[in-house]
C-alpha cells in the first residue's frame, strides 16, 4: 500500500525546485516506490571538501532534501507543509567521484511529525552515510504561504 497522498510523477517532482539548492547541486529524483523515494547528486566541485571527498554537509543536504520531499508527499499539500525539525548523520565511508544516492523510507508517519531513515550510497552500492530526519507537519498558513 502506498504512503503517498499525491501523484508521484518524477518529472513533476523535478519541475518543483527551480532556483533552489537542489537545482544548484544537481540533486535529481531518481526512483519512487510505494514507501520510498530516491534522489542523487554528483560528487564534484560543488560537493567535495578540500581533501577531495564528499563533504559531510553535502550528504546532509541530500538526505534532508529527499526526506523533506518525501514527507511533503505524504500530507495534504493544500493546507500543510512538512519542514525539517532535526537531522542526524553518521558518515560511514568517503565518496570520491560519480554520484551518491539517498533513499528515504519512513520510520514513523504521525499527524504532527514524520521520522525518515535515509541511506546514502555510492555508485557501487557501498553505504556512505546513514541519516535520520524528523520533520514537523505544520500549517502552510504558519509559514505565510
Amino acid at each position: 500500500m502506498s504512503i503517498w497522498t499525491v501523484e508521484m510523477d518524477i518529472g513533476r517532482l523535478h519541475r518543483g525546485f527551480p532556483g533552489t539548492m537542489l537545482e544548484h547541486l544537481d540533486i535529481t529524483i531518481d526512483a519512487v516506490g510505494d514507501d520510498y523515494l530516491t534522489a542523487s547528486m554528483p560528487v564534484d566541485h560543488r560537493t567535495i571538501q578540500r581533501m577531495g571527498i564528499l563533504h559531510g554537509g553535502a550528504s546532509v543536504v541530500l538526505a534532508e532534501s529527499v526526506g523533506s520531499i518525501a514527507s511533503n508527499c505524504c500530507i495534504d499539500q493544500a493546507t500543510l507543509a512538512a519542514v525539517g525539525l532535526q537531522i542526524n548523520a553518521n558518515h560511514i565511508r568517503p565518496a570520491r567521484s560519480g554520484r551518491v544516492s539517498g533513499t528515504a523510507r519512513p520510520l514513523h508517519l504521525g499527524f504532527r511529525t514524520h521520522v525518515w531513515r535515509i541511506a546514502l550510497q555510492d555508485e557501487n552500492g557501498r553505504r556512505t552515510c546513514e541519516c535520520t530526519l524528523t520533520t514537523s507537519v505544520i500549517t502552510r498558513k504558519s509559514l505565510g504561504l
